[in-house]
């Protein structure tokens, strides 16, 4: 089959297969897909910035039948071929349809590429490129330990900075969720080192641990259990002293994950809602339990999973344009802290 496991992506990016001609890069983690599909898209070779070589068109835009056929099936005028670059794609009937008949009969002359969303093992979309002989479906999730790490290093390596062990954890301990907001913090931070040959667990805690730990877990908690004037006072005051409003954005993505983590023993497995919390590695701290507990209980899955992508979308939004992110983040969390209200009665 024409895929790719998570760990085996980056590997095959490195070296991308030239007889593929459909690529779909898929996943939760909206920021690592963007990552991603940009590397493939400057393995290609052609000028990323030259439009009659790449052709970028959002999903709304091809989601019209025929739209993206047509584009990829255009011959190349200045060059010996095209790359087609679709973004933002969900479950749209005609970008699939249009998919499947360019994995049928692959373009000679032409690169396909399509950034999606999560895709499930059934969509439409996924199925045909995994079945194709030209087509490759590259899966993104959520950066794990190892990914932090590599991510770490490659940032921090190529501004001349070095990392010891105890201000590497607490660094990673404030990442995750997202690659791209990921790949933020740690430029902000190596610029904050600009000069330095260490980056220390004081320079961590003065960039990214600006609000403490407890103060972010009760904003979290107060979202999640649908207390909005709760969730309201402390979010103006993580604001109002100076700290980036997406931080409780990745702080509330990692929480949902850990809840879906929490949520699946409980609809998988059989277990109450306070089993679960009592098994969730690294230890729920004795003084959430209670909130969490009740946040397992009364959000199912499908519930976190949207809750997840909202995240992950404001996340993204507020790091492409940082002059809203405060609102972004702001209704991101709203939405969820009334949701979570509903999910109370």
């Amino acid at each position: 089959m024409a895929q790719k496991k998570a760990h085996e992506v980056d590997g095959w990016l490195a070296r991308p297969d030239p007889k593929i001609a459909v690529v779909l890069i898929y996943g939760p983690d909206r920021g690592l897909v963007s990552e991603r599909a940009r590397i493939f898209a400057q393995k290609s070779g052609l000028p990323l910035d030259d439009p009659f070589s790449v052709v970028k068109i959002d999903a709304a835009e091809a989601d019209q039948p025929g739209r993206l056929l047509d584009e990829a099936r255009t011959v190349p005028m200045f060059a010996d071929r095209r790359l087609v670059w679709v973004r933002g794609v969900a479950s749209q009937g005609a970008i699939a349809a249009d998919v499947a008949a360019l994995v049928t009969e692959p373009p000679a002359d032409c690169l396909v590429l399509v950034e999606a969303g999560d895709l499930k093992k059934s969509a439409a979309l996924r199925t045909t490129v995994e079945r194709g002989e030209r087509s490759m479906a590259l899966p993104c999730y959520s950066d794990d330990g190892r990914s932090i790490d590599g991510v770490i290093d490659d940032v921090l390596s190529k501004a001349g900075l070095t990392i010891p062990l105890d201000a590497r954890q607490l660094l990673k301990a404030n990442l995750g969720g997202d690659r791209l907001a990921t790949r933020g913090e740690l430029e902000k931070l190596a610029l904050y080192c600009n000069g330095a040959s260490e980056v220390t667990a004081d320079d961590v805690r003065s960039l990214i641990g600006d609000v403490s730990g407890s103060s972010m877990d009760q904003a979290v908690d107060a979202v999640m259990g649908g207390r909005i004037a709760d969730f309201d006072s402390f979010f103006s005051r993580h604001v109002a002293s100076g700290s980036p409003a997406f931080l409780m954005l990745s702080a509330a993505l990692r929480h949902v994950q850990g809840l879906q983590l929490m949520r699946e023993q409980v609809e998988g497995q059989g277990k109450t809602p306070a089993a679960a919390v009592a098994s969730a590695r690294p230890p729920v701290f004795f003084a959430r339990r209670s909130a969490v507990e009740q946040a397992v209980q009364r959000w199912n899955q499908a519930m976190l999973q949207s809750a997840a992508e909202r995240l992950q979308g404001a996340i993204l939004k507020s790091r492409q344009h940082p002059a809203v992110a405060r609102s972004v983040s702001r209704q991101a969390l709203l939405a969820l802290a009334i949701e979570g209200a509903r999910a109370r009665r």
